[in-house]
């Protein structure tokens, strides 16, 4: 059974789904400083580093934000054999520029900003000047992918450009063209907004968590729906008519049980767990989690687990369920940088094949960028993942521990 759990007070709102118990997405938002990732601001250039190929751009927040130049350059600029042109040669102190935070805040940085725009919609991303057409990697069937590409063909023009969202799977013309229109009609208030403000000026604000989740996550296998409140339940109502209307799931409301709507379901019991240093394995064995801001590095142990047949097919069990488990909480702490796994030596070299196996499939399913290079000589996993923005579930179960 897969359940989607939401939960709104005046502090937060958090976001879970479950699959058969087990927690596998985790989101939450402050509701006062929640995240800048997606918004759109009109900007102003106060500092160009030749040194770095970047720019500090003031957007209206404490601190600049910065830019480097392929993110200033034209989209298409990589098909283009031509030498690239410097930052000197691209922006300037006192230039305004359209920019879209990718990046949120973190440390001592400042957010990271774009002009290579992306507006998400219901099924499909769109790109007022990429001349790109592009196809979800997790649309699998070949036939599937050539419709949703005949049909992105038709629905762009000049150079725009489309990327095909794994929930566009199925959808019809009229779906997509609705999905564009709006996309469409989105940028153009936006830039003539831009038109009319003096810089820095927020010009478009990215959808809060609520309407995300169900943008981004929801899926018509959700079985269930738990809210804390009657005002939330009639508020995700509306949401499923608008995006949904000939599948509407089982939405229940905690009515007289507010607080309990995550809790009840053993969801911070599960990410306190997730968020430790030693996370157990199922099977006794356990692994070792210490995490920097750009590297993470994972020991895998057996533990207590003694196995059943010989030290081989004992070694390779713990390998196999510690890989799934560590897919499963990158997703969950939002882990990005740099990622090396020290699994448990394996004599065998198929052993060690399908290990990759297990981390290449399972990481298609993760909503960012993560990409697996195999072994190296020394016999780690290294991989990478992409994070966009700080991560607040941490400091969310640092509240709830104290209280």
């Amino acid at each position: 059974m897969k359940q989607l759990l939401i939960h709104r007070d005046e502090a937060h709102t958090q976001a879970a789904l479950l699959v058969d118990g087990q927690l596998t997405e985790f989101f939450v938002e402050q509701t006062v400083g929640r995240s800048l990732v997606g918004n759109f601001y009109k900007g102003i250039v106060q500092n160009v580093l030749p040194g770095m190929q970047a720019a500090f751009i003031d957007i209206g927040i404490m601190k600049n934000a910065f830019i480097y130049v392929n993110d200033i350059l034209d989209p298409n600029m990589d098909k283009q054999p031509e030498e690239k042109p410097t930052i000197s040669q691209v922006t300037y102190p006192g230039q305004e520029l359209i920019v879209q935070v990718v990046k949120d805040p973190f440390g001592n940085k400042g957010a990271r900003v774009t002009t290579h725009y992306n507006l998400a919609g219901r099924w499909l991303a769109y790109m007022p000047y990429a001349n790109y057409i592009g196809i979800s990697k997790k649309v699998i069937d070949e036939q599937e992918k050539e419709r949703l590409r005949q049909m992105a063909a038709q629905l762009i023009a000049n150079d725009e450009g489309i990327v095909m969202r794994t929930a566009a799977i199925g959808e019809t013309m009229e779906s997509l063209q609705s999905d564009v229109s709006s996309l469409r009609h989105l940028w153009k208030e936006i830039s003539e907004t831009s038109e009319k403000v003096q810089a820095p000026y927020l010009l478009h604000s990215e959808e809060q968590l609520l309407q995300r989740i169900f943008r981004d996550l929801y899926q018509s296998d959700v079985d269930e729906i738990w809210v804390s409140s009657s005002e939330l339940q009639a508020e995700v109502q509306l949401i499923m008519k608008l995006i949904a209307p000939q599948q509407l799931p089982n939405i229940r409301s905690f009515v007289q049980q507010q607080q309990k709507v995550i809790s009840e379901h053993g969801v911070h019991k599960q990410l306190m767990t997730a968020f430790g240093r030693k996370i157990p394995l199922e099977n006794g064995g356990y692994i070792i989690w210490e995490e920097t801001e750009a590297l993470t590095v994972i020991d895998v142990n057996t533990g207590k687990f003694v196995g059943h047949n010989n030290l081989e097919d004992t070694l390779y069990q713990t390998n196999a369920e510690a890989a799934q488990l560590i897919v499963r909480l990158l997703r969950l702490r939002d882990t990005g940088g740099i990622v090396i796994v020290d699994f448990i030596d394996m004599e065998h070299e198929e052993n060690r094949n399908r290990i990759y196996k297990i981390l290449y499939d399972s990481v298609k399913f993760d909503g960012a960028k993560c990409v697996i290079f195999g072994w190296t000589r020394l016999g780690l996993m290294e991989l990478t993942r992409k994070k966009t923005r700080d991560s607040y579930t941490s400091k969310l179960l640092q509240e709830i521990q104290l209280k």
